[in-house]
């Protein structure tokens, strides 16, 4: 008996280009990158099919979607969570930050406990060898929040704590930049438009008397410690230059190519979201992803609310851009596993973890065959 496995006649994506070759798994880890066919016996061929490594996925709000499916329908906690993990594992998605809200803006009171629900499961889930992904926790600050800074002293120091992000939904910045476009939005879901003025000027002056000392609260909090902070939504290049300055290396989903320049100019790693890419733009109406791309500003792809987005969007990448397949698939894996400090995986190479995903295409649509986590097959 050998936990030894033999994944050949594949296209392996490797960090330098796409090789046929074989790749041998043996302990959780990749212990031989190959080229060429393999005829040991037991050794799986592949036919041809891409091997990428497992997918890192930094940012996805999916535990959400699980928790309440139809409005007013919530699930209980442990089993959305554990419906979570199966979508992400047959998405290819073998690490996986799960991105819970601090703080309310009146938006959704109901997330704040889906927060402190998934933070308890998360925990208990991963100690039990419930999950087939390795699952870690991303805090989502709404710095405005009056609630925002007694919820995090409560979850800073949790075991599973992998990333931080800085957000601030307030009308006229960030995503809603635009507040007329917000008030749109807004009014089209059923609220009249004095309410919805109202509730922009409440917002407002919630802003200012409370984002600045949460702010400052919550980088005092993480001084000196390895937890990447990222910024939610920039939209200024002045707001950027800030958050360089105050030691935040990763902008996340800057909404404007401006604010993406300046990230870049600033050297902070830029995230983009996997469903503007699979649909061809954002669904506020911000900058286009492939936009981006095309001029050299996006590290990272993140799931955002679709898991299996994850590779189709690295797929749609190297088309769109022109990117080789290497660059884009990096998006996906070895570029987040490196901002997060992961250095155990995100590429194919000796030594490093057996996380790895086999993908057949359709149609120019690379689909997920199966899934391998520390060498052990789990889709």
């Amino acid at each position: 008996m050998t936990d030894e496995t033999i994944l050949t006649n594949a296209r392996l994506v490797l960090p330098d280009g796409v090789l046929l070759g074989t790749v041998l798994l043996h302990g959780g880890l990749i212990a031989e990158v190959s080229p060429g066919r393999s005829a040991a016996p037991g050794a799986e061929d592949l036919g041809g099919d891409h091997l990428i490594p497992g997918v890192v996925d930094v940012h996805t709000d999916n535990l959400e979607r699980q928790v309440l499916p139809r409005s007013m329908a919530r699930w209980p906690s442990a089993s959305a969570f554990l419906a979570h993990d199966s979508q992400v594992a047959v998405a290819g998605v073998t690490t996986v930050l799960d991105a819970l809200c601090l703080g309310d803006l009146g938006f959704d009171e109901s997330r704040l406990q889906t927060a402190r629900d998934g933070a308890r499961d998360l925990q208990a889930l991963t100690e039990a060898g419930a999950l087939k992904s390795d699952h870690r926790l991303h805090l989502r600050c709404e710095l405005p929040a009056t609630d925002m800074l007694p919820m995090l002293a409560d979850y800073h120091d949790h075991p599973m704590l992998r990333m931080v992000s800085l957000m601030d939904h307030t009308p006229g910045v960030g995503q809603y930049a635009d507040p007329d476009r917000y008030r749109a939005m807004r009014v089209k879901g059923g609220a009249s438009p004095a309410a919805v003025d109202r509730r922009i000027a409440e917002l407002t002056a919630q802003r200012a008397e409370w984002a600045e000392p949460n702010r400052r609260a919550l980088l005092s909090l993480f001084e000196g410690r390895n937890v990447p902070l990222a910024t939610h939504d920039d939209w200024d290049a002045e707001v950027v230059a800030r958050n360089a300055a105050d030691g935040i290396g990763i902008s996340e989903f800057p909404v404007n190519p401006a604010a993406a320049r300046a990230a870049r100019a600033h050297g902070m790693a830029i995230i983009a979201g996997a469903p503007n890419l699979v649909r061809g733009g954002s669904h506020s109406g911000n900058v286009s992803a492939a936009d981006l791309a095309r001029e050299g500003l996006v590290d990272i792809i993140a799931s955002d609310y679709v898991p299996p987005a994850m590779i189709e969007a690295a797929w749609r990448l190297a088309d769109a851009t022109g990117m080789d397949l290497s660059a884009a698939v990096a998006t996906v894996t070895s570029n987040p596993a490196r901002a997060l400090g992961l250095d155990d995986r995100g590429r194919i190479a000796a030594g490093l973890r057996a996380d790895l995903v086999r993908l057949r295409e359709f149609g120019g649509t690379p689909v997920v065959q199966a899934v391998w986590r520390g060498g052990a097959r789990i889709a």
